[in-house]
């Protein structure tokens, strides 16, 4: 029985792109049950590809195929690789970064790098463009449909050398928790931090208490406020901020049906820092 195909990019949907890699996909296997994961990763963005990895691959289950294809360098020297993570699901993607997530929180098992000589949609040796069509889609497809076997995608190579992005951990200094943010709820405008909730129980803070956050840019305070902590949305006011944690057990902030982003002009990566504490007590004379 095949397993389940996932496929990631940033190809948007307004062209054949996406449906040529399905296409190929079936001619392998016109069985395969394909699933899109998002093709509206920011175009050329290996970060944000690397962290919506994270936010799906453990939700599906073992021997799980996913292909994402962030792809700046396509044509040039950098390598096409599979894993196979240590939840037994597999990603076929190139070797940019794009698995930085997977590779520090879920742990890759093994790694291996694309035999194109042997994997490689037939008829395509002279396009170096579309490697998502013609060496990830056909690739993952034999794989998922079980016609090749993981060690038949190529040489062995070592999880030590994959490529990572920079990532700065947070950390708790007294009573200050400081960390990055990592990512945008894109639809909805969310801010998503690197700061796990264990780290931040530690400021001894209940929901509906209340903490100060500040942002700040390349040293510049963007933003600075006193919100409230919330177990959902519906615990505040519409038009009202607050910190909640997110699906992935991390802290991120909002606006009760708005855009915490847009309103404040906020962006993500490892310059955009956020630090968060518990509210100073106000003393009323």
């Amino acid at each position: 029985m095949s397993k389940p195909l996932i496929l990631q990019t940033d190809f948007g949907l307004v062209d054949g792109a996406v449906s040529a890699m399905y296409g190929v996909a079936f001619s392998v296997d016109e069985n395969l049950k394909i699933f899109d994961l998002t093709h509206d990763i920011q175009p050329y963005n290996v970060w944000e590809a690397s962290y919506r990895l994270i936010q799906t691959v453990n939700y599906w289950k073992e021997g799980s195929v996913f292909v994402s294809v962030v792809d700046p360098g396509v044509g040039s020297s950098r390598r096409s690789i599979a894993v196979k993570t240590k939840g037994g699901q597999y990603v076929i993607t190139p070797d940019n970064g794009t698995l930085t997530h997977i590779k520090k929180i879920i742990g890759i098992e093994e790694a291996r790098e694309i035999d194109e000589t042997k994997n490689r949609l037939p008829h395509s040796g002279e396009s170096y463009t579309f490697h998502g069509r013609d060496i990830y889609a056909y690739t993952s497809a034999k794989l998922a449909a079980g016609i090749i076997s993981f060690e038949d995608i190529g040489s062995k190579v070592d999880v030590a050398s994959i490529v990572e992005l920079t990532t700065i951990p947070a950390t708790m200094d007294h009573d200050i928790i400081n960390g990055t943010i990592d990512v945008l709820d894109v639809r909805f405008g969310s801010l998503w931090t690197n700061i796990p909730r264990e780290m931040f129980k530690k400021l001894h803070v209940s929901f509906g208490e209340r903490v100060e956050i500040c942002i700040e840019h390349e040293h510049r305070i963007v933003y600075k406020n006193i919100l409230v902590y919330a177990k959902s949305f519906a615990d505040v006011s519409t038009g009202e901020t607050l910190l909640y944690t997110n699906s992935l057990d991390h802290m991120a902030v909002a606006i009760n049906q708005g855009s915490f982003a847009k309103a404040y002009n906020i962006g993500t990566g490892i310059h955009w820092k956020i630090s968060i504490r518990r509210a100073p007590k106000v003393i009323y004379e």
